[in-house]
């Protein structure tokens, strides 16, 4: 893992590797990597760009980066191309607490969608997972 600050931008990266066994063959590797960076701007406030895989042991660092923001912030999720359960389930908490989630792709927006229903005790009926007042509903 490694972190990067620079205040001059009022910006920090932390930047994560691991290996995940490749489904076609036992011995192949591959490597993803987590990658979160603090941008803080006079128009957006507190920006958290999350990119890469959030699996694993790079939800405990993103719960541990989320726990020491202060205020209000986004997380931006444009250049996720991965997420386990576990990383769902600390987005939907995340947003549900009132954070907002920018730049979602569709797939992780159905998922934290339904998860959120579930935090509810509800079940998401067909065609509302892209609602994203559902949980205020």
């Amino acid at each position: 893992m490694k972190a990067i600050f620079d205040s001059h931008w009022h910006s920090f990266s932390i930047d994560c590797k691991w290996l995940a066994a490749c489904s076609f063959s036992s011995t192949a590797r591959k490597t993803m990597s987590c990658r979160i960076d603090r941008v803080v701007s006079d128009t957006n406030g507190v920006v958290l760009l999350v990119s890469g895989g959030i699996t694993g042991e790079h939800v405990d660092i993103l719960r541990g980066v989320l726990e020491q923001e202060p205020g209000g912030f986004a997380i931006d999720l444009h250049n996720v191309v991965l997420v386990d359960r576990e990383a769902v389930k600390l987005l939907a908490l995340t947003e549900a607490n009132g954070t907002e989630l920018r730049s979602c792709p569709a797939y992780i927006r159905v998922w934290v969608t339904r998860e959120r229903a579930e935090m509810h005790g509800r079940r998401t009926e067909p065609g509302l997972e892209r609602r994203e007042d559902i949980g205020d509903a």
